[in-house]
């Protein structure tokens, strides 16, 4: 099953919708991780996608291989559950 990646930060407008939005896609049996990009973990793992935009949501199949990227804005519920369910 894809995973879904969310980096966000503090002081980012959207990135409460896109930490709702995966609450809700791990509701409904999704694979979430949620990261943020003002711990050192958080930024290692920003650094390697080459995260420069809050909220960004990375969506990548069992092999890592990326499916779909949102970088600086959050896509609706059912784009979201489309891809993780293909």
């Amino acid at each position: 099953m894809p995973t879904v990646k969310i980096f966000i930060k503090k002081q980012c407008p959207r990135c409460p919708q896109a930490k709702q939005l995966g609450a809700e896609i791990e509701q409904d049996g999704g694979s979430v991780v949620c990261y943020d990009v003002e711990t050192a973990e958080g930024l290692a793992e920003a650094t390697f996608f080459g995260v420069q935009a809050t909220p960004t949501i990375i969506v990548e199949d069992d092999g890592e291989n990326i499916l779909a990227e949102f970088r600086g804005q959050v896509p609706s519920r059912e784009e979201l559950l489309k891809l993780i369910s293909s």
